[in-house]
């Protein structure tokens, strides 16, 4: 599966008794078929999994596949703790056509699992079982565990890991992960004829129109019915690619592009998606000018409205700019007034 560009990390929203509120998915994952965006991905660390159980999860993955445009590359946070739960609901992800697998480090478990030989053990064994490739999952913040290089050069051999997203922030780790995955086995992904991802979806595409095709030989024999069109082949090509980096923090895309990462992974996109595309599109047009004014037009937004504010401020930050957040799940605290006009002060410039 090819990961380039910016993908947004998605919200959950809830309703006030905190019930997942499934058709505000819905709807959030339709407007983001419709951004510049290469993909979604849904249950990351911004949807919440944490907090979700896994009917909740299964539910979620559903609705989010049934909404996206097919074109959009869809990746599943399906971290659990243990190899079992995270290879089961990698499966219900499978069976939803996404296209691969977001995994943390188990983190209950911190003092077992700060050990890389348990740490390799785990995504070995995730990634043997799992039906969709899997991308790993470096948040130091939120496991107490950063990944070490040289563990993720080892994991980057398997035939099933396919790349990175580190939410480290470092710029200067995302450079020597590129550099130490470089001999990483290189892969043959479908791609479009302008080198974009082809995703399950697009394969499995049927036609939409009925009753609208006639086929010649029954007409001339007198007993003609109408029948959806043929579907027309879907044209593609191959790309050969390594293993695949992502930035995990909006301050730090254009670097991290600089340093040879294949794109982000954002929270920051699920409430400006537009701004965070164009770092990447001017990064590409090769105007590192442009790509630089757009890089500190969201750096210092991102720091404080993802840094400070966490999810409550992402989620409030997607209600002010037309997508639907709402409040967080118990214990998250929501913003207080003077915090929300802070993100409002804050996005004034950043609408989409």
């Amino acid at each position: 599966m090819l990961l380039e560009g910016i993908f947004a990390a998605v919200t959950t929203p809830f309703y006030s008794d905190e019930r997942v509120y499934y058709r505000k998915l819905e709807a959030n994952m339709a407007r983001y078929s419709r951004s510049l965006l290469a993909g979604m991905v849904v249950l990351g660390s911004t949807g919440e999994a944490v907090a979700l159980d896994d009917a909740e999860s299964r539910e979620a993955l559903r609705v989010a596949s049934d909404a996206a445009a097919p074109e959009k590359v869809l990746i599943a946070g399906v971290g659990r703790e243990s190899v079992k739960g995270t290879v089961e609901l990698a499966e219900a992800a499978a069976q939803n056509s996404y296209d691969a697998i977001l995994v943390r480090t188990p983190s209950y478990y911190a003092g077992q699992m700060s050990k890389p030989a348990a740490v390799l053990s785990y995504f070995r064994s995730v990634a043997d079982r799992s039906p969709l490739p899997v991308i790993l999952y470096n948040i130091p913040k939120c496991v107490p565990y950063d990944m070490p290089i040289e563990v993720i050069a080892e994991l980057a051999q398997h035939p099933n890991i396919i790349g990175i997203k580190d939410s480290s922030g470092s710029v200067d780790r995302i450079r020597a992960t590129v550099e130490a995955t470089r001999n990483a086995p290189r892969r043959t992904v479908t791609v479009t004829p302008i080198f974009e991802a082809v995703t399950a979806r697009m394969l499995a595409q049927k036609p939409e129109a009925e009753g609208t095709f006639v086929n010649v030989g029954e007409l001339a024999a007198g007993a003609a019915v109408a029948t959806a069109p043929p579907a027309p082949a879907l044209k593609t090509r191959t790309k050969e690619v390594g293993f695949q980096v992502h930035m995990g923090s909006a301050s730090a895309v254009l670097g991290a592009l600089q340093s040879g990462a294949s794109g982000s992974i954002l929270a920051f996109a699920a409430c400006a998606p537009q701004a965070c595309t164009e770092i990447y599109l001017a990064w590409k047009d090769h105007d590192l000018k442009l790509a630089e004014e757009k890089q500190q037009r969201i750096a210092e937004v991102n720091r404080l409205i993802v840094g400070s504010f966490g999810i409550s401020g992402i989620k409030y930050a997607c209600d002010f700019n037309g997508y639907y957040g709402g409040r967080a799940r118990s214990p998250l605290l929501p913003l207080s007034a003077e915090e929300k006009l802070e993100v409002e002060r804050l996005l004034a410039e950043i609408r989409n």
